[in-house]
């Protein structure tokens, strides 16, 4: 399994900037967004590899992993 398989990527439509944002919390603070919402995911897969290179590159360890909690459910419960 690549690192990348361990955050949690969202995307999501944002009415305030009226086109789709993705973002990997936990690992990244910025994220992506563009009107072509599988293009955005794509383009977020690249910035969470690239940032993963650069939390090795700097020999810093990385973030603690946020897939495998549920997340999908929890938000579920909220809404």
């Amino acid at each position: 399994m690549k690192d990348s398989a361990k955050y949690v990527k969202i995307v999501e439509w944002s009415e305030e900037d009226q086109c789709y944002v993705g973002s990997a919390p936990g690992l990244i603070y910025a994220g992506c967004h563009g009107s072509d919402e599988k293009a955005v995911f794509g383009e977020l897969c690249q910035i969470v590899e690239e940032a993963i290179e650069l939390y090795r590159v700097d020999g810093k360890p990385l973030p603690p992993p946020t897939s495998g909690r549920d997340y999908a459910n929890k938000l579920q419960n909220v809404a």
